[in-house]
């Protein structure tokens, strides 16, 4: 792997930051609470592109694992061990396929980058819910049916997901027509022609 640009090492700790506070800030619907994490490592796939988005969104799991508590419930390398902790590696693989599936177009459009958002979520349900149904049986010893789970953590949050991915698109969208966007295979270089 090639050495990080000056930039592209700034790009990616804006956005290991914004995840970090995006995990922190929750948001109340109904009996439930949301938080704007997922929202920050989908569009940090759509803004940097699949390496830098995937390095960014890898970094922020590493420094939980690590112990800084930069995870809903704390951090540290037990955390592997929490149901949830799928979603984390999902978000890692979620990064990278937005990335990498928005720079098929030429000129992504907000409905391309949506459609995008919707892969990167399923990637995203298929490893935690995965994970939270293998880790609750098999591990922790607390017996859920695999219906249960794709109810409670699949089916119930996807119209607020939906939401994100919705909002991701618009606001990654706005970064390409403000030329903010890093190209899939020369991300410096594309940021140098447009003069940012």
């Amino acid at each position: 792997m090639k050495h990080l640009s000056i930039r592209e090492i700034a790009f990616c700790s804006l956005f290991i930051a914004l995840i970090t506070v995006g995990t922190f800030v929750r948001i109340p619907v109904g009996t439930d609470v949301y938080t704007l994490q997922f929202f920050f490592t989908l569009l940090a796939g759509l803004v940097l592109g699949a390496r830098l988005g995937a390095i960014s969104v890898a970094t922020y799991v590493i420094m939980g694992l690590l112990g800084l508590p930069v995870f809903a419930s704390g951090g540290g390398p037990g955390y592997v061990l929490q149901p949830t902790f799928g979603y984390l590696l999902g978000f890692i693989l979620q990064a990278w396929l937005c990335g990498y599936l928005s720079r098929r177009s030429a000129a992504p459009r907000l409905f391309s980058l949506l459609a995008v958002n919707i892969a990167g979520m399923a990637v995203v349900y298929i490893l935690g819910i995965s994970w939270f149904y293998a880790v609750s049986n098999y591990v922790l010893g607390t017996t859920i049916t695999a219906w249960a789970v794709i109810f409670y953590c699949g089916i119930l949050q996807i119209l607020p997901d939906f939401l994100l991915c919705i909002a991701a698109a618009a606001v990654a969208h706005r970064f390409y027509l403000s030329g903010l966007w890093f190209e899939q295979h020369s991300e410096a270089a594309n940021f140098a022609a447009k003069g940012v």
